[in-house]
């Protein structure tokens, strides 16, 4: 049996754990390990309420700032049980809920400054964690994103923890454009302030564009035994710079990742989707999930800044309770730059697929909640446009309701390292339109499984979305054994976690599924000759 701790942000195989994509990754990698006999740890921070009902297992003592600090870290109950999969969370106060799904900060002044804190704690007291040897005998610790990478910084820079050295370390880029960065000194929120015993070197650490500023996604791609991407697109995107809009590639961190490439640390694999024990909405209930969602949303306190437009959009939904619109688009995500770009910029857009969709008795279903621009700029699109309806909050219920109902999922992402909605929307049978980028490209194929639109400049991508946006509607409107077609083919294609989790033993975590857990620690020390073997 071998030994993995997956070490996340997210964790949606809890409640209350998700922001994004990477959640449900860090649910189901494990489950398909646990599933082939191998042992999984999956650890995230408590952000100071997941801890509440768990079973406290240890205090981790460590040294941050100079001095000791201790934090906790409890076993919790998953939302579903699985044999070979134990949870926990690592509580501390200063791993605080943030704004964003109670999980971020957006610090708009100072990108970074506490989620940086949360993580060097988190990541210190993970270390710790495999130090007292709470995960048992680790052979290999999964990362994801830069929120997990200062425990490589750790094993690389404190002799305290060589316990780290024992083992293979595999990083996941969710998301390369958020990255992490932060001063190197002269700051709270700064590496030397929270790792003062360090002697660190500066060079294997700073950002190329922002040389008093250590990388901590850089720090990933630079130390982690394999590197992996969430689809081969996105892989070959991010070799190249970044020219955005038109095209968002490495992100100023191309070199790092084409030496990671070139030494063969670098690989493209894309994610898969979850198609048993699922989450089933019931049909028909769309809009009745809405209204019933928006109820407790008007009582929270959080929520009064923007209570009036909640009580227009439950306005606006009640007449779909008696009478169901004759198609509906929808798009589930963030409300950010990646995914709404094209909107934001330029709104027109939006508003001329909204008079198609009017045409025809149909209606744009978006959820969402994210940053303060794009949720204003949508609001008031709702308010001019009676066929847009905007849920400005988070329902599982509603989400799941979306996926089941719609009839065309929307998806026009500057970028997509992978995307998970298009897989959920296909696997309800619902063709998606989406921009031909990353993940996107690797499973939305256009006029066989759904749509998808392009163009060399921003004004030819916009032009072109719209015009495939019409011709959509044409095929719905005329085509009726082609639009079929499309659906069957959406609901077919499978992209199993079974597929990508063999790739992932052979590529990232060099294992053959058929060896033992001593063979395997025994290939990696004789690669390692520094390392004791206990």
């Amino acid at each position: 049996m071998i030994d993995f701790l997956f070490v996340a942000s997210e964790n949606d195989a809890l409640h209350n754990c998700k922001a994004g994509g990477m959640g449900d990754v860090v649910r189901d990698v494990p489950r398909e390990i646990a599933n082939r006999g191998d042992k999984v740890h999956v650890v995230v921070p408590s952000y100071g309420r997941l801890h509440l009902k768990g079973d406290f297992i240890s205090n981790l003592n460590f040294r941050l700032k100079g001095q000791t600090y201790q934090a906790e870290i409890y076993s919790v109950p998953p939302k579903k049980e699985f044999d070979n999969i134990k949870h926990y969370v690592i509580h501390h106060p200063e791993i605080t809920s943030g704004d964003i799904a109670h999980i971020y900060h957006n610090d708009l002044t100072e990108p970074f400054y506490s989620d940086a804190i949360k993580f060097f704690v988190f990541c210190t007291a993970v270390a710790q964690a495999i130090k007292d040897g709470i995960f048992g005998n680790l052979d290999i610790v999964h990362l994801h994103d830069w929120h997990t990478s200062t425990l490589l910084f750790i094993k690389e820079n404190d002799p305290t923890y060589k316990a780290l050295k024992n083992i293979r370390w595999v990083y996941t880029i969710h998301n390369l454009a958020i990255q992490g960065i932060r001063p190197f000194e002269d700051n709270y929120s700064s590496v030397r302030n929270w790792f003062p015993e360090y002697n660190f070197p500066f060079d294997p650490l700073r950002d190329e564009r922002f040389p008093d500023c250590i990388n901590l996604m850089a720090v990933g791609i630079r130390y982690a035994d394999a590197v992996h991407t969430v689809s081969k697109s996105y892989k070959e995107d991010i070799l190249k710079p970044s020219r955005p809009p038109e095209f968002i590639g490495g992100e100023g961190l191309e070199m790092d990742l084409n030496q990671a490439n070139k030494e063969g640390r670098l690989f493209g694999i894309l994610n898969g989707s979850n198609y048993k024990n699922i989450r089933e909405a019931k049909k028909g209930e769309l809009f009745y999930n809405v209204i019933k969602a928006i109820f407790p949303w008007l009582q929270q306190e959080s929520k009064k800044y923007k209570s009036d437009f909640l009580a227009h959009t439950g306005e606006k939904i009640l007449p779909y309770l008696h009478k169901k619109p004759d198609f509906v688009c929808s798009s589930v995500a963030r409300l950010t730059e990646q995914k709404f770009y094209f909107f934001k910029r330029s709104p027109q857009a939006l508003i001329t697929i909204l008079e198609k969709l009017d045409t025809i008795n149909g209606v744009f279903v978006l959820l969402g909640t994210g940053a303060p621009e794009y949720e204003a700029l949508l609001r008031k699109i709702s308010y001019t446009h009676k066929n847009f309806l905007f849920i400005n909050g988070q329902s599982e219920d509603v989400i799941d309701s979306i996926y089941l109902e719609s009839d065309l999922y929307f998806m026009p992402s500057l970028f997509e390292p992978c995307g998970i909605s298009q897989m959920l929307a296909m696997r309800n049978g619902n063709p998606c339109l989406v921009h031909n980028t990353g993940g996107l490209k690797d499973t939305v194929e256009n006029m066989v499984t759904g749509f998808s639109f392009d163009g060399s400049t921003y004004d030819e991508k916009i032009i072109d979305m719209v015009h495939t946006f019409d011709e959509v509607i044409d095929l719905f409107l005329h085509d009726k054994p082609k639009w079929e077609s499309i659906k069957v083919n959406a609901k077919n294609v499978r992209f199993t976690w079974k597929k990508s989790v063999d790739k992932y033993y052979k590529l990232l975590y060099e294992i053959d599924s058929t060896s033992n857990a001593n063979e395997v620690t025994l290939t990696r020390i004789s690669k390692n000759e520094d390392v004791e073997i206990n």
